[in-house]
């Protein structure tokens, strides 16, 4: 006989493998809620989707996730995590050709603030473009907008996928997940915030770039697992590593999550082992390459706290389930999270 479909399944303790300190900015009540005002004004959500949404708190992310940004710096990436989502949301119910024309909108706006789209999406991104470039080094900039290039691309490749049902193996989705997940774009906010901006040949330097992997997918998995239950009832659980994993390894949804468990520790300590042997490019610019990996040690610590303190993954009980670590499967198509 078949085993039975599982009822519910057991999260990895991820805590348990992260030595990083977590934190929260000063700002982020009054920023986070000029910030959540801008985003509603644009009315892109049915009340359904709107309360999906408000129950994020994206705010209380970046919170988490940029701590030490001032005022201006923290609304600004708050106005930006808040435009993923939207595109997120918008993009998770379309196709491969609406996807990309979604993309291109974003694209656009982000490169031409005179282009003459003047859809609620575009005036979105060029208000959010100006706070951005007005503090932006040049160098910064250049590899932020070619990250927003990789990150539609890959986002309309979800799409394609899902509209076809395929489920990538481990290798190809690694390469899609950092891409889609705009994690790459959300770590461009670093050196705009810090007021820095690093010579290009930090980001050539492997031993830079082992750490920034690391960190990319320590995010990267800790949220597809954490994502799992809802993405599984929503029926978008193919751009998700547990379910990858299933298909790859013909692994069960425990054995899957056990794996991420096991894959997240030795991902930390390759981002703590690569800090310590980074190369020198000069006192001044060793400071700010410091000051850019502590921050990925902020997001990295930063989403796996916000995971448990909103209703966006875990529903009302994200306290109890960050003890026991116990999540019941929820039934396709659910909307009480």
């Amino acid at each position: 006989m078949p085993s039975p479909e599982p009822r519910h399944f057991l999260l990895p303790d991820l805590f348990s493998s992260c030595p990083l300190k977590g934190a929260t900015n000063a700002h982020y009540r009054q920023a986070g809620a000029e910030s959540a005002a801008w985003i509603n004004n644009y009315n892109f959500f049915t009340d359904s989707k709107r309360a999906s949404f408000v129950q994020g708190y994206n705010e209380l992310l970046v919170s988490h996730t940029y701590p030490h940004a001032d005022y201006d710096q923290f609304r600004t990436c708050c106005d930006f995590v808040n435009l993923l989502f939207v595109i997120d949301e918008i993009s998770d119910d379309q196709n491969g050709h609406d996807a990309r024309a979604t993309g291109q909108i974003f694209l656009d706006a982000m490169r031409d603030p005179d282009n003459q789209d003047r859809s609620p999406l575009s005036r979105m991104i060029k208000e959010f473009r100006q706070r951005y470039f007005r503090l932006a080094g040049p160098r910064t900039s250049r590899r932020f907008l070619k990250h927003c290039k990789d990150y539609i691309e890959c986002v309309a490749k979800e799409a394609e996928l899902r509209e076809r049902g395929q489920v990538l193996d481990l290798e190809s989705f690694t390469l899609l997940r950092r891409e889609n997940s705009a994690i790459r774009l959300c770590f461009g906010l670093f050196e705009y915030v810090l007021g820095i901006d690093l010579p290009q040949e930090v980001f050539d330097d492997p031993v830079f770039m082992e750490a920034y992997w690391a960190a990319t997918d320590l995010v990267c998995w800790a949220n597809d697992v954490y994502s799992y239950n809802m993405e599984q009832a929503k029926g978008h659980s193919g751009n998700n590593v547990v379910t990858v994993l299933m298909k790859a390894y013909n692994f069960d949804l425990q054995q899957a999550c056990d794996y991420v468990g096991i894959y997240f520790k030795k991902l930390m300590v390759r981002f703590m082992l690569a800090k310590t042997r980074l190369p020198s490019w000069g006192p001044a610019v060793d400071a700010e390459v410091a000051r850019y990996v502590d921050a990925m040690g902020h997001w990295i610590r930063g989403n796996l706290d916000w995971s448990f303190e909103t209703n966006r993954y875990f529903g009302p009980r994200h306290d109890e389930i960050k003890l026991t670590r116990i999540v019941n499967l929820l039934p396709p198509d659910a909307d009480s999270r």
